[in-house]
């Protein structure tokens, strides 16, 4: 039974899907869009929308950047991807409540015939 189990496995060990999760993610935010699988795209939204949250609330009135900045910074380990967040995608989605991503699905690879799909975020 899968009751309380909550995230993807991937077939990976912890630190490597840690490891694949953050560089997407930071792709992601780099790029504003990427091909990637399906299940890859799928596991990588929630995280990828709850630091955009972090980086709006670390801007909003009363909220502190600097911890916000850490907070993400300890997640991403990559300043100037850090920077681009806090300054660009934020003040982006200030008035939006949430929902900063979309994947739509692009059909099979050649390889392997892995269900592929783009994950871009909104109003880029």
């Amino acid at each position: 039974m899968r009751h309380r189990i909550v995230g993807r496995r991937l077939g990976r060990d912890s630190g490597h899907r840690k490891a694949l999760f953050r560089n997407l993610i930071r792709e992601l935010y780099l790029h504003e869009r990427i091909t990637t699988t399906e299940a890859k795209a799928r596991a990588i939204r929630s995280d990828a929308e709850k630091l955009i949250t972090t980086a709006k609330r670390g801007l909003a009135d009363g909220g502190n950047r600097v911890h916000a900045q850490r907070t993400v910074v300890a997640y991403l380990n990559d300043k100037g991807v850090v920077q681009k967040l806090f300054d660009e995608l934020a003040p982006r989605y200030a008035e939006r409540p949430g929902g900063y991503t979309r994947i739509v699905k692009i059909g099979k690879r050649l390889g392997d015939a892995a269900d592929m799909a783009v994950i871009e975020l909104v109003e880029a």
